[in-house]
């Protein structure tokens, strides 16, 4: 397994933040927690390795706060 990227890594980042936002406008809270379940899913499957998944899970719990 790759070591986990959690510094900036995203070309583009702002635009990519834009488009993320753009695309719950107009949605429902249960729509965007639905809609944000389906891409971590699908990202999820498009990084495939568990360890990675598991480090992401661990990395995003510790940083709750934020």
């Amino acid at each position: 397994m790759a070591a986990l990227i959690l510094t900036p890594n995203i070309p583009a980042a702002d635009d990519f933040y834009a488009e993320l936002l753009s695309t719950h406008q107009g949605l429902s809270t249960e729509e965007s927690h639905k809609l944000n379940a389906r891409l971590v899913l699908i990202l999820a499957n498009h990084i495939g390795d568990r360890e990675a998944l598991s480090a992401a899970l661990r990395a995003a719990t510790l940083n709750e706060e934020d």
